[in-house]
């Protein structure tokens, strides 16, 4: 199995020297509804307390407007009757407006809101991380033509990714009892379908599949537990590596993971 690789040291622990000391990029944070945003002003806060870059914007719904002040760095987008995103044009527009964006969740369900997610990341041409119940919310109205595009990162548990998988009727079964072999099997067979990048955790291993490629990663090295792993800090550390290494989504996103 040439395209499997488990590592237990960082070999592209030289990404981090392309971090810049000066402030530079614009990375957007995207979620939240009209009951819960607490996860989308951790991770604001997080990034741009620890990471350089210029310009971290908080992109809401604006079912929030009354609950939040205006402020630059913040932005409101029009929201269904249940407080969640309602358009993909305008979400499309706040993408491709930043270097990176991260989908981080803390969605209502809602049909609308979900077609709008897989219209806006079908749409937009920019990175992309999707992670949290912003996976689900992704699967729902998940197309093939969603999928077909560089740049979509998914970062989800097994049983999101297995939702992926049956959105688009893919042939090869991914379940939580196959072995971490038989797993790496089915993500490079569907990483060789589609250029998504997946991110997931089987097996105490976090593995990630680009282009048919896949490497694993012991849980243990990342730092995180099998629960804080879904917190949101990691996607935001894959999501820095990424900003500052463009074009190495598999590689920036194995030494995001590393401690």
């Amino acid at each position: 199995m040439e395209y499997f690789k488990k590592l237990e040291e960082n070999p592209y622990a030289d990404f981090y020297w392309n971090v810049p000391e000066v402030k530079q990029g614009k990375i957007n944070i995207v979620g939240g509804n009209a009951q819960n945003f607490r996860t989308p002003v951790k991770i604001a806060e997080f990034m741009g307390a620890k990471y350089p870059v210029k310009d971290v914007s908080l992109v809401l719904p604006d079912a929030l407007k009354e609950k939040l002040p205006e402020l630059p760095d913040l932005t409101f987008l029009k929201s269904t009757e249940s407080g969640s995103f309602a358009d993909e044009g305008e979400l499309a527009r706040v993408f491709e407006a930043a270097d990176f964006n991260i989908l981080i969740g803390d969605l209502s369900r809602n049909k609308i809101t979900e077609k709008a997610i897989v219209g806006a990341v079908r749409d937009s041409e920019k990175p992309l991380i999707v992670t949290r119940d912003a996976v689900d919310a992704f699967a729902e109205e998940c197309s093939e033509e969603s999928l077909m595009r560089e740049g979509l990162m998914i970062f989800g548990s097994m049983p999101q990714v297995q939702k992926i998988f049956k959105a688009v009727y893919y042939p090869k079964m991914l379940l939580l009892s196959q072995s971490l072999v038989q797993v790496a099997d089915a993500l490079h067979k569907f990483t060789l379908s589609y250029p998504a990048t997946i991110i997931t955790l089987h097996a105490g291993q976090i593995l990630v599949a680009k282009d048919g490629e896949v490497v694993a990663v012991p849980l243990e090295k990342s730092g995180y537990s099998p629960i804080m792993i879904w917190g949101g800090e990691m996607a935001a550390k894959i999501a820095i590596l990424n900003l500052y290494n463009p074009n190495n989504f598999l590689k920036a996103s194995v030494a995001a993971i590393f401690a």
